[in-house]
């Protein structure tokens, strides 16, 4: 290799100050996700003056590391702070809630159906009529009740919209909508009220957009017929807006969500096929007229452009170009040679993600993706002997199996064993035959359109065994893995440094070993520490309820909120991750009010994941057909008896009258006896069934008076409930409306808040304080809400306390 070329490889700074500065940037914006104030970019410049100032002012060694640490955290802060001020500053203001506006612009992802006949897609905004002059949002997530997929075939439209500012439920676990929204760059949300065709000028990005919709469109008429076109469709054009609710699970049960992703894998394998037909090529055409270092320089030209071509072809999204960056990266390591340091190249590429992209951290796969690359580094980079490729890939997917899983454990979720084995098999299937028919494939049809029907079933056929065999391995009971933060970084820790150091036969030792140590650690985990302060957290769930007792070691659920089937379920979003975050393996009582979509909606989802002792219902003929499936799962009426939750008192009510749905309601009274704090729960119950419930209390002690009473209003607040009676009888301290934020329903109504606010009640809301967490301890009763820990870009891309108050 020339001169010229070793010194194009060498990095422009020796020593350590190019990956330290690179690291120390990207922790600097991924740092500042973890403050729940927004910094100014001004607050930042003088101290990161005053660390260079040091960096380039003092001799010592020590100073200027920690100097040039400093320095370029705060740049990388400072960096990510203009950018998500700039995000926020687009928010819709608080006066255009709720009233019918025109937006002209481009539709920017596929349309999808949703639930309740719904056409959804994000939508980029490029005029606002009669709204000229002000900072409005840019990108819209909209909903079309009703809509017509053919109908915004046109791209460019003018729309009537009804907007709201990006709102989702709040809870210390589980899924986040608003995070989404603030990641993906959508200011508002809303629905769309009407929708005409636009003709007008198209910028680069709404022609991009067009293009890539009209080969979406292309893609489902060639191919749309066969079997696995969702699949298809994923891997060919980076469309995964036909996958259905069963995909999911199967992808998430094995542990294979990534195959269908656009990522590393697949551009690595395009990478990898362009640079050999390159190098081909030059070798056999060019070979005697170009230098080794232009032959070199060439392919790594030409498996740019294949990536890069094949990045734009499916749909150019996040993670692409996240791996995108990483392939570059990569193949300039490759192209140098012993010239570049993994190491050296994986803090390039955590920079330059940042540095392009600096909200990439609020992506769990920005982090799996780098674990993944780092995991492999460690296990492979350096080692004076590299193993067979047999030995290489199940040492790869150990490395990445154990690697990842502090990760997993920081994101609340399990590591699923059929994960390690399903890939094992899956990765060289979709690399060596998939991958290559689909590209392959796709490119003779586009070429050769009369070959259409045999490359579509040969295609198929290729992805309908892969399918076949996740969908096998998702049916077997394969365990999942669960631990805590200091064993899965201990057991990581100890995988890695065997796989790294160890040889062949210890390695398949200390496999053997590990195994062992893993189902013996699951199979004797000590049960979750016992919550001396009794605990009850009413869930932000949106329009529904669901509320999570503790008391002890013992635990008891009432409701599971709503679900809307293959679209969205609270128990898997919400009380789940809540129920692992918490340590809680079971559930003594699961109290059903009744079975109501908004009450009972995920009772299966959530009986399969985690055993149930017995289930309360007003309602247990129509919650019984339900669990048919379980058997084993008690389910018991709701009756009119005392019991115990730990040291906390319950008592049961239902209206002896025939009723069914709402008034059916089981009504739940909880007091603690020690703390004298009393929490009422009632469902969905109407006014005469309140008045029912206050006639036949007394003997109950459901209505001894406490020193502190906290209700959850009857039915949401809905003005069919919470009767001036009921309120008067009552007295609460405090009460607490469960509902969806501006939801359809109107929920509080104003003339239930304000008969709770004249009678002294203090009010709390879901939509506004996010979960709502109390304990009973001996100073009192702690209340804290969700929200007033929150990070910044939930307050402000979202509400602030003067913007969400209760009516």
């Amino acid at each position: 290799m020339s001169e010229r070329f070793s010194a194009l490889c060498r990095p422009p700074l020796s020593g350590w100050l190019v990956p330290v500065g690179a690291v120390a940037f990207s922790c600097g914006v991924i740092l500042l996700y973890r403050s729940s104030v927004l910094p100014a970019p001004e607050w930042l410049l003088l101290p990161m003056a005053a660390g260079f100032y040091i960096f380039f002012r003092f001799s010592s060694p020590y100073v200027k590391f920690l100097a040039w640490l400093l320095s370029c955290a705060l740049v990388g802060a400072a960096w990510a702070s203009l950018q998500a001020e700039h995000r926020l500053s687009g928010s819709l203001p608080a006066d255009l809630e709720g009233k019918q506006l025109r937006v002209e612009g481009y539709v920017c992802t596929p349309p999808t159906r949703g639930s309740f006949d719904s056409l959804r897609f994000s939508f980029c905004v490029t005029r606002w009529p009669g709204l000229d002059g002000q900072r409005l949002p840019e990108t819209l997530r909209l909903s079309w009740y009703g809509g017509n997929a053919g109908r915004l075939a046109d791209h460019r439209l003018g729309l009537e919209v009804v907007l709201k500012r990006p709102h989702g439920a709040l809870n210390s676990a589980g899924f986040r909508y608003e995070d989404w929204l603030f990641r993906h760059g959508i200011q508002a949300t809303g629905s769309v009220r009407s929708v005409q065709a636009v003709p007008g000028a198209c910028g680069a990005h709404c022609r991009y957009v067009a293009v890539h919709h009209r080969l979406a469109r292309w893609a489902a008429q060639v191919f749309g017929p066969s079997e696995h076109y969702p699949l298809i469709a994923s891997l060919m054009i980076g469309n995964r807006s036909g996958l259905q609710a069963e995909h999911w699970e199967v992808l998430k049960a094995t542990g294979t969500i990534h195959l269908v992703a656009i990522s590393g894998l697949h551009l690595g394998l395009v990478a990898i096929g362009a640079a050999l037909l390159v190098r081909s090529v030059t070798m056999t055409r060019l070979g005697r007229r170009l230098s080794e270092r232009h032959c070199r320089l060439l392919v790594y030209w030409g498996m740019i452009a294949a990536c890069v071509l094949y990045a734009l072809c499916s749909g150019f999204a996040v993670p692409t170009r996240r791996a995108l960056v990483m392939v570059a990266i990569a193949g300039w390591a490759v192209l140098c040679g012993r010239s570049a340091a993994p190491w050296r190249g994986l803090a390039l590429g955590l920079f330059v993600v940042t540095l392009m992209d600096p909200f990439a951290p609020l992506d769990q796969g920005f982090w799996l993706s780098f674990g993944a690359v780092a995991c492999l580094v460690l296990a492979f980079a350096g080692r004076l002997r590299q193993p067979g490729w047999l030995n290489a890939l199940w040492l790869a997917q150990l490395a990445v199996f154990l690697g990842l899983w502090p990760l997993l454990v920081a994101f609340g979720q399990g590591q699923p064993v059929a994960g390690l084995l399903a890939n094992l098999v899956a990765i060289p299937w979709v690399s060596f035959v998939v991958m290559p028919v689909v590209i392959v494939g796709g490119l003779l049809v586009a070429v050769l359109p009369a070959l259409a029907g045999p490359v579509a079933t040969v295609i198929d056929g290729a992805v309908g065994l892969l399918w076949t065999g996740l969908s096998q391995v998702a049916e077997w009971p394969w365990p999942v893995l669960m631990a805590t933060p200091v064993e899965a970084m201990a057991l990581a820790v100890t995988g890695l440094v065997l796989i790294r150091y160890a040889s062949r036969d210890a390695v398949v030792v200390s496999v053997l070993l590990f195994g062992g140590w893993v189902l013996l650690s699951v199979g004797t985990r000590p049960e979750a520490p016992a919550d001396e302060a009794p605990r009850l957290t009413v869930l932000d769930v949106g329009q529904g309820l669901s509320v999570l007792v503790q008391s002890g070691r013992q635990v008891l659920v009432y409701d599971t909120g709503p679900a809307v089937a293959g679209v969205f379920s609270a128990v898997q979003s919400t009380l789940l991750p809540v129920l692992r975050q918490r340590g809680i393996d079971r559930i003594d009582t699961l109290v059903i009010s009744h079975g109501d979509n908004d009450h009972a909606g995920g009772l299966e989802v959530l009986l399969r994941a985690i055993p149930v002792g017995r289930v309360v219902t007003g309602e247990p003929v129509r919650i019984g057909e339900r669990l048919a499936e379980f058997p084993d799962t008690r389910v018991v009426a709701c009756a009119r008896e005392p019991s115990t939750l730990g040291r906390l008192a319950l008592h049961y009510w239902r209206t002896t009258q025939p009723a069914s749905g709402n008034d059916a309601s089981c009504v739940l009274s909880i007091t603690d006896p020690d703390t004298r704090v009393q929490w009422l729960i009632p469902g969905d119950i109407s006014r005469d069934t309140e008045r029912q419930f206050l006639a036949q209390a007394d003997g109950l002690g459901a209505l001894a008076r406490p020193d502190a009473r906290i209700v959850l209003a009857p039915h949401h607040g809905s003005k069919t409930s919470s009767s001036p009676s009921w309120i008067e009888v009552l007295s609460p301290d405090l009460v607490i409306y469960s509902a969806g934020y501006r939801h359809r329903f109107g929920h509080p109504h104003p003339a239930v808040t304000r008969r709770y606010r004249d009678a002294g009640a203090q009010a709390l809301s879901t939509a506004c304080s996010g979960a709502i967490d109390m304990r009973a301890t001996a100073q009192g009763l702690e209340i804290s809400e969700a929200r007033a820990g929150s990070p910044f870009w939930i307050g402000g891309a979202g509400l602030t306390r003067d913007d969400c108050k209760i009516p």
